[in-house]
């Protein structure tokens, strides 16, 4: 009777290593993945009030890889300057296909009064350029996933989003 057990035991080991093994290529486990590349298109405001104001992030995201790229929540910072904005989570679910792309919507909640000053005197300079930074981190696969980095640099000219 042990001896059964036994070999129960092992058969049932063997049967989880081979399926284990047979799901190595899965899109559901993530291997060495190209981190995408990140593209802030647009920030609309969604709601602002005194202490607190709602933005929703367009970003684009480029999938360099030969197999799709399932997102299952972001974590992530803006900046201008060296003024850090906002620090946000977002639990989105999306799947960017291979070697393609695919546009996310990300809620931002903030409190920009603290910050008021500062971004006032960036915007003075119609014609001068701001850094801003954007930089996350993304959790892929389903259930056994890994992270990838999104980093986006860049400068935009506040004359050119300011009406006259």
């Amino acid at each position: 009777m042990r001896q059964h057990a036994t070999c129960t035991t092992y058969l049932r080991l063997v049967l989880l290593l081979g399926l284990v093994a047979g799901l190595g290529g899965c899109s559901w486990f993530s291997g060495e993945l190209q981190d995408p590349s990140v593209q802030l298109q647009k920030v609309e405001v969604v709601r602002a009030r005194l202490v607190e104001q709602e933005f929703l992030l367009h970003l684009r995201l480029d999938n360099p890889n030969d197999s799709d790229l399932p997102i299952r929540g972001m974590t992530f910072s803006l900046y201008l300057n060296d003024i850090k904005l906002a620090d946000g989570e977002s639990d989105v679910w999306a799947t960017v296909p291979a070697n393609g792309h695919r546009t996310l919507k990300i809620p931002l909640r903030t409190n920009l009064w603290s910050k008021l000053k500062p971004i006032a005197k960036m915007l003075e300079k119609h014609d001068q350029p701001i850094r801003y930074r954007f930089y996350g981190v993304a959790d892929t696969g389903v259930l056994f996933g890994s992270s990838v980095h999104l980093e986006r640099n860049g400068e935009i000219i506040p004359g050119d989003f300011i009406p006259e």
